[in-house]
């Protein structure tokens, strides 16, 4: 979409995300997405290269003697040369140990938005809840996103990634439940009642903890396994295929740490909800895509008794949008 084409002031939802950044608008009664794999790679400058990218319609930047490609097409490059492609974001957060990481996410976010359309035009945009791994970080993470909003023209106001899931996924119960982003970096829950969070934290094991455990196994590349992962990966047991098997072992060992998680939560709460009747739990996210996540899922969560009464347990019809909708949901209330 062209920047001549972002001529509306309406508010917009953006996902951050540890994989990938989204962007969510309203038009015509319909969301639209827009998404950018959140990587980049380097590849060494020549005037050729830069040319035949530029042809070709490639994200890129020249940095001294190298071009910087980035977002959808560092997924394709790294499928071609059989290398990693770098993460600018890391746990849910920008990466502390990568030096371009702040930049890409600039300039990815930059293309997919735009400047603003109207001065203070609102985005609401994804951040993690409190978690082991990244207490300390969010706050730094959040100014970030929130400075370089502010720089194009936009009023940003951060929403933690599993209050995202109740609002794109909760009208039908008043916004009351447990959603969950099963994301690269971290699993986010939130458990919120009409709208307001109770209980939210993150979970450090998610996708990327499952790509590179299954990588180091298999001696295949984590940014391969992702992809199989994403897009013909079951969790239906073992087979032959041993990338299959190494999935399933860290599927399941990921599936049982969050749920894990969640009763310990719930249980040790200092308030805990007093519900009237029970509430939905919906999970979303590129890790809780593959067929048989949500059975597996609900086997684990069933072994023992929960501390809350649950009306149903789904995975979002949308799993890799449904965050930016519920930014974009929050961003119109």
């Amino acid at each position: 979409m062209k920047n001549a084409e972002r001529n509306d002031t309406q508010p917009l939802g953006l996902d951050v995300g540890t994989s990938r950044i989204v962007v969510a608008r309203a038009r015509d009664g319909k969301q639209e997405y827009d998404t950018q794999l959140n990587a980049f790679l380097t590849l060494p400058y020549s005037k050729l290269a830069e040319s035949l990218l530029e042809r070709e319609n490639v994200l890129h930047q020249t940095q001294g003697a190298d071009i910087v490609v980035e977002g959808n097409d560092a997924g394709k490059f790294a499928e071609i040369f059989h290398v990693e492609a770098r993460r600018p974001m890391r746990n849910g957060v920008l990466n502390p140990e990568e030096p371009l990481g702040l930049a890409v996410v600039k300039r990815l976010v930059t293309k997919m938005l735009g400047r603003a359309a109207a001065e203070g035009q609102k985005v609401y945009y994804s951040v993690p809840a409190a978690g082991q791994s990244v207490d300390g970080a969010i706050q730094h993470h959040a100014a970030s996103i929130r400075q370089m909003l502010a720089e194009l023209g936009y009023e940003g106001t951060p929403i933690e990634e599993g209050l995202a899931v109740v609002y794109g996924e909760m009208a039908g119960s008043n916004f009351s439940g447990v959603g969950i982003s099963c994301g690269s970096g971290l699993s986010n829950v939130c458990l919120a009642m009409l709208s307001v969070p109770v209980i939210s934290f993150s979970v450090p094991k998610a996708g990327d903890f499952i790509d590179a455990q299954a990588a180091q196994v298999t001696g295949e590349r984590a940014h391969r396994l992702r992809v199989l992962k994403e897009s013909g990966f079951q969790l239906n047991g073992f087979t032959a295929d041993r990338a299959h098997n190494a999935l399933t072992v860290y599927y399941q060992e990921m599936i049982a740490g969050l749920v894990r998680a969640l009763r310990e939560r719930m249980a040790a709460a200092r308030m805990p909800p007093r519900l009237e009747q029970s509430v939905p739990l919906v999970l979303s996210g590129g890790t809780a895509m593959p067929t048989g996540f949500v059975e597996h899922f609900r086997k684990v969560l069933e072994a023992e008794e929960f501390p809350l009464r649950l009306s149903e347990v789904r995975v979002s019809e949308d799993p890799l949008h449904a965050t930016a909708r519920g930014a974009l949901m929050a961003a119109m209330c």
